[in-house]
């Protein structure tokens, strides 16, 4: 019996040490294969120094194009069981092309966040008006969850939105949250202690602005306060692609230092005491925080920074919004090792209770291997409209600029 096979179409090459959207890809890579799929992994985008190396793996790697035709041949050969969209620019692009030459394989869409969502907050925000979801982002990114068979969902509360905001059949929605290993005992003994960790941390992809903004909240805002509360405490910034507005907020002086790329993100962080994160918008799961838990670093942050990541848990750590009292929150917790003790134990309840692999892998695969895709497709009638103009509309575009491409 021939091994089922899966094509992932990657907007980029996955970086699980830049970014919380490359660990993400690769948990669902390495489910796949650990259930005997064949997986293929494509992309269009340039390999950086720090794209993951799936040559160990028994992944097959595949270059391509944009506006190409020789994706159809592609596509075609492989003959995929299922095709996943890494975000909904991907399906926009290649997703007519995979329904005309694969029209019976299973087409996933994994939206990492709700761009649409993390947008609007962004503007709301900076203008300091309401947020409005009803955007023209908002519009792609639905009708791509719409096109698709299955849309996999990283937040319970993004969930509740397409649901309860948009009415979108939950029939075409699968909450699947990041798939970690458990925390054990033999992990905690192995924790660096209270005693032995010192300062306060940040990290993030500087590559995404709701980290950057977080950086300049911390700068202005926080840390001047907080570091006269600790004096000799130190504020750590660590991220991948820190351009030179990042850098030169760098201060001796402050104590507020840009420490750049982290080579090990768990490790570094499990040399803290406490990580900082005053987060003022965002959408998705935050990975920072699921790196924290589990190697016992609590951590104070926002209520959209917390979001969806609990429950009805305790946080392992703070929830603040308010800035002073966030300040006040930070300082307590730094000092008081019963409080940080209590927060590390939350950690631990949150990553086993949700986010363990084992409680949600197996639900995940038994689905796609059970669903009955025609039945499926009937009941998601409005998927089947969208797919019908949208795939036509893109299709002409797209062969216009193949045919352009090949004049040149």
């Amino acid at each position: 019996m021939c091994a089922k096979k899966i094509l992932i179409i990657g907007l980029v090459w996955p970086e699980p040490t830049s970014s919380a959207a490359g660990t993400r890809i690769i948990q669902l890579v390495d489910l796949f294969l650990s259930q005997g799929y064949q997986v293929t992994f494509a992309s269009a985008a340039s390999k950086s120094d720090f794209s993951y190396n799936f040559a160990p793996t028994e992944v097959t790697e595949q270059e391509i194009k944009l506006n190409d035709d020789n994706f159809n041949t592609l596509v075609k050969n492989l003959n995929p069981e299922i095709v996943l969209f890494d975000r909904f620019m991907v399906e926009e692009q290649y997703g007519w092309r995979v329904l005309q030459e694969c029209p019976n394989a299973l087409r996933i869409l994994d939206t990492e966040d709700l761009h649409f969502l993390r947008n609007a907050r962004e503007q709301s925000d900076k203008k300091q008006v309401a947020a409005d979801f009803y955007s023209d982002t908002a519009k792609r990114e639905i009708a791509s969850i719409l096109r698709c068979d299955l849309s996999l969902i990283i937040s319970e509360v993004e969930m509740k939105i397409l649901t309860d905001e948009f009415n979108i059949d939950r029939s075409v929605l699968h909450y699947l949250p990041f798939l970690e290993k458990e925390i054990t005992n033999e992990t905690v003994e192995n924790w660096l202690s209270y005693d032995a960790r010192a300062d306060f941390i940040f990290i993030g992809n500087f590559l995404h602005e709701p980290n950057w903004n977080t950086v300049q909240v911390l700068k202005t805002k926080i840390w001047p306060a907080l570091r006269k509360k600790l004096p000799g405490v130190s504020l750590n910034i660590y991220g991948s692609y820190a351009t030179q507005k990042v850098l030169q907020l760098d201060n001796k002086n402050e104590r507020f230092f840009i420490k750049g790329r982290a080579t090990n993100a768990r490790e570094t962080i499990s040399q803290h005491k406490i990580l900082l994160a005053p987060i003022q918008f965002g959408a998705g799961v935050k990975g920072k925080f699921i790196d924290a838990m589990h190697v016992g670093t609590p951590s104070v942050t926002t209520t959209v920074g917390a979001e969806a990541m609990r429950g009805a848990l305790e946080w392992n750590g703070i929830i603040e919004d308010d800035l002073d009292t966030f300040i006040q929150k930070a300082v307590s917790l730094y000092q008081e090792k019963t409080a940080w003790l209590l927060a590390q134990q939350n950690g631990i309840k949150i990553i086993n209770e949700r986010y363990s692999a084992r409680k949600f892998a197996g639900q995940f695969i038994a689905m796609i291997q059970n669903i009955d895709l025609k039945a499926h497709r009937k009941r998601n009638f409005v998927g089947q409209i969208l797919n019908h103009h949208a795939s036509q509309s893109t299709k002409y575009m797209s062969l216009w600029i193949a045919e352009k491409n090949k004049a040149k």
